[in-house]
């Protein structure tokens, strides 16, 4: 199979569908790598690393888009690039649709297959390729948070920490999954009051006794949500519905009555957010105030620390794309029922639910697609 890495467009999007050892691999498998010229530069991939692992560097990304059988990106393609997809043409990639319409239309218009890495599933209930980088974003969300607290950034001028004889800040985690628990731990490691959020016990069972009396948690009903919303001083967004909508947990009420100076970091947003007040931000321009409160919602918060996300990514997509390239896009979805939940559009027709769901769609089953 001839399989294309172009180079990301999105704004301050510097990580890369493959990395030199991942191309190698392929190369390995008997496949061919096309990788656009530049696409790993900034992390400190350059042409040449390419080149040693077997891949062809091409200079622009029409060709790759004109040429390849499959497409290995990071990011959901951008307006230009859906032109560019060609009928029968497989992506992988990230694609959240649920809260792009626009996006969902143009894979649509395209006939691709398109295969969303946020979609795919693991026999244990879990999703291995949005893991890694929620791993990262829920790092990543205290990092900001303790940023956008300093009275430079328009917060209030608090230390999460504290110092003694001085209150540490109070931390409100919505949600105990991979992102909310990274937050947490970060949180807990530089000595933050921390609370999470849960509406499964399971769930809260495991951090209570993970972490014991180093962090709170709390069932999250709405009377929950807003007492210790209000309360906190970082309030971290780390929701998820599988391939749907964030739920939209604070309302813009609730935001207007949070304390001034303090923070909310929507890591969901890419999902569409869970605080009613959310929306897109870049890491150029990461932040905005609604009613005193600075609102963080850089959409590919990851690739802040591309060269990190690049290579944990690529760890976890690298089996697929094997699969993928070794079996063809139809056996090998056949043959692997959580590789097959990836798909998201087949030439066409959303096969989606959750999408089809958000955006009252018309949808068919990833099997009736296959045949």
């Amino acid at each position: 199979m001839l399989i294309g890495v172009p180079k990301e467009i999105k704004v301050q999007e510097y990580r890369v569908g493959l990395t030199p050892s991942s191309a190698r691999e392929l190369v390995h498998h008997g496949h061919k790598v096309m990788v656009q010229s530049g696409a790993g530069v900034e992390i400190g991939f350059g042409d040449d690393a390419y080149r040693a692992a077997g891949a062809e560097i091409v200079a622009d990304a029409a060709n790759i888009y004109a040429r390849a059988e499959m497409i290995i990106k990071v990011k959901e393609p951008q307006p230009a690039e859906c032109q560019m997809l060609q009928a029968g043409q497989v992506l992988f990639t990230y694609l959240h649709l649920a809260p792009d319409p626009e996006q969902t239309e143009a894979l649509l218009a395209s006939g691709a297959v398109c295969i969303a890495y946020e979609t795919v599933t693991d026999p244990f209930g879990g999703l291995p390729l949005l893991a890694p980088m929620s791993e990262v974003a829920g790092r990543m969300s205290i990092q900001a948070g303790a940023h956008c607290l300093e009275k430079s950034a328009g917060g209030c001028g608090l230390l999460l920490g504290g110092v003694p004889g001085v209150p540490a800040a109070k931390v409100v985690v919505l949600g105990g999954g991979v992102v909310g628990t990274n937050a947490a731990r970060m949180a807990m490691g530089l000595e933050a009051h921390v609370t999470i959020l849960d509406r499964s016990l399971k769930r809260l069972k495991e951090l209570d006794l993970q972490y014991g009396a180093r962090v709170a948690t709390t069932y999250a009903t709405v009377d929950a949500i807003e007492e210790h919303v209000l309360g906190a001083d970082l309030v971290i967004g780390a929701v998820l519905v599988p391939g749907a909508s964030a739920p939209k947990l604070v309302s813009r009420s609730m935001v207007s009555r949070m304390k001034k100076g303090s923070v909310v970091v929507d890591v969901a947003i890419d999902q569409g957010g869970c605080f009613e007040t959310s929306h897109p931000t870049t890491h150029a321009e990461p932040t905005y105030v609604v009613d005193g409160v600075v609102h963080y919602c850089v959409a590919n918060m990851p690739g802040g620390v591309a060269r990190t996300s690049t290579l944990a990514l690529n760890n976890a997509t690298l089996p697929f794309a094997l699969a993928l390239a070794d079996k063809g896009y139809a056996k090998a979805m056949k043959d692997d029922p959580h590789l097959k939940a990836g798909l998201n559009v087949f030439k066409g027709q959303l096969t989606c639910e959750a999408v089809a769901a958000a955006q009252d769609l018309p949808w068919i089953t990833p099997d009736k697609a296959l045949g």
